[in-house]
């Protein structure tokens, strides 16, 4: 019997002038965990799609175990055996972990459901997948970690076959990751397949048996994963070699831009001081959940504090709204771009103009083409790749989205930028274009605050470095010489004196 569980011979997709999947091939075995890494835009969302039966190939073969698929339907491929975890969660918020587990497969007799035998299939779920999951609690109130595990077991009661997980960590701490690796070791001791899609290489080589390469639509290559090297895999995914992959050439200037001073909201931010210089990256790191985000959105006027002070260019300020924010020269870019940053079905030009509206429109009346030159440059400095300014900015891929947004905010002229996990989610060739920004935006005298779970990319790209748990700063660290992962994580953890 072959050990092949599917395997896609020359499968290709294309929409209205993008040919998506040119001929790929994908052969993942029974039981193994599959690597698919590649840039944005490579085509791995696609391929996920197209496995699931959300999209239908124009060419190209599709087997599982051993049988043809034809032009499958979502609800063919998940009797087939297929099941998906996306980036955004698919599970109904309001109602039960365990009705999300087996919604779909409910348990009764006949045609009655019984919520008591529902449950009782979902425990024993559980309980083969050594999870421990609150069966009886609203999905809506457990924290994206837990939700994650409750998409797996949701796959799981589906009898599937075939996992695809799509940047499953991107949202987990490292001890979540790690909870994660020993489910997926779990799956394949039950002779259950992952396709681990992943844009962080170290985690590729740290669970995956093979992986395959995607670029531009195309597999490049698929190798053993004891056969290739870091270096190779960032080759094959961008068709060059990244010699400068942190780029560090600014120096801060003397200037204090912005204070602030025992900053407090119960339950969001506590006695949190810091200063902030121009021309400076300023790195913000800690564990999720340890009030990163919220001194962010204090800044932006998202969330009022109850306590202390914000001093901006030598003059105490009160931030009611993003607006204030805007016209003092504060702005940010939030980490969940897809609910926060973007307008899905508007265009990529209205995405990058539609903060400095004020700026072409008098009147009443647009003047097109100074809209049009404002879009055309900030596209051409973030090398923002798109058909137009006017497609859909939902359609290109999600480092190109997040330079979209980068890019409405350098057109404000803005005086601190504050980047919420700014590449989250990105491939390593547009982080080392976001590298390259960041540095060029503090040589202009910009003042950055880089928000981030990646302690490489906070100790590659920052001059200081702040470390947060519990909603307080429990350490900043002024020197280089200090950055060093196991001593940022003891003040993640709570240690260490400031």
């Amino acid at each position: 019997m072959s050990d092949i569980l599917l395997e896609a011979r020359g499968v290709t997709k294309i929409f209205p002038g993008v040919k998506a999947l040119d001929r790929v091939n994908l052969t993942i075995k029974q039981g193994e965990v599959h690597g698919l890494i590649g840039e944005n835009g490579a085509g791995k969302s696609t391929i996920i799609k197209v496995l699931a039966g959300v999209h239908m190939p124009e060419e190209g073969q599709i087997s599982f175990l051993g049988q043809a698929c034809g032009k499958e339907s979502i609800s063919q491929a998940l009797r087939r055996g297929i099941s998906v975890i996306y980036q955004e969660l698919c599970l109904v918020p309001h109602m039960k972990v365990y009705e999300n587990i087996m919604l779909g497969f409910e348990d009764g007799k006949g045609d009655l459901y019984s919520a008591a035998k529902t449950r009782e299939k979902a425990e024993e779920i559980i309980s083969m997948l050594d999870l421990d999951l609150p069966l009886d609690e609203e999905v809506y109130k457990l924290d994206i970690a837990v939700q994650q595990m409750v998409e797996i077991a949701k796959a799981f009661s589906r009898n599937s076959r075939l996992i695809i997980m799509d940047e499953p960590t991107s949202s987990l701490s490292d001890k979540e990751v790690k909870l994660l690796y020993q489910i997926i070791r779990n799956l394949k001791e039950r002779g259950i397949s992952t396709l681990f899609v992943s844009h962080k290489l170290e985690e590729v080589v740290e669970i995956c048996d093979r992986v395959t390469v995607f670029r531009d639509g195309q597999s490049i290559v698929t190798k053993e994963i004891q056969e290739v090297t870091r270096e190779q895999m960032v080759y094959d995914m961008v068709g060059r070699e990244i010699k400068n992959y942190y780029t560090l050439t600014h120096t801060p200037r003397n200037e204090v831009i912005l204070t602030v001073k025992n900053l407090y909201k119960k339950g969001y931010i506590e006695d949190v001081s810091f200063e902030l210089r121009k021309g400076e990256v300023l790195g913000v790191t800690g564990l999720i959940g340890a009030g990163r985000t919220e001194v962010a959105l204090a800044l932006f006027g998202l969330l009022q504090p109850e306590g202390g002070e914000i001093v901006f260019e030598g003059q105490k300020r009160t931030i009611k709204n993003p607006a204030q924010a805007i016209d003092m020269g504060i702005v940010m870019v939030p980490e969940n771009r897809k609910e926060q940053g973007i307008i899905p079905q508007m265009g990529v030009g209205y995405n990058i103009s539609m903060a400095v509206l004020q700026a072409f429109i008098r009147l009443m009346r647009v003047n097109g083409k100074k809209e049009r030159d404002i879009v055309e440059q900030y596209m051409k400095k973030l090398r923002v790749k798109a058909s137009s300014s006017r497609q859909h900015i939902v359609n290109l891929s999600g480092g190109n989205q997040q330079k979209a947004i980068i890019a409405r905010w350098l057109a404000t002229n803005p005086k601190v930028l504050i980047l919420d996990e700014p590449t989250k989610g990105i491939d390593i060739g547009a982080k080392t274009e976001i590298y390259s920004m960041i540095d060029e935006l503090a040589k202009e005298g910009v003042a950055i605050i880089l928000i981030s779970s990646e302690l490489p990319e906070v100790i590659n790209t920052s001059d200081r470095l702040i470390v947060m748990k519990n909603h307080r700063i429990t350490g900043i660290l002024n020197d280089k010489a200090e950055f060093v992962q196991e001593n940022i994580m003891n003040y993640c953890l709570g240690g260490g004196d400031l």
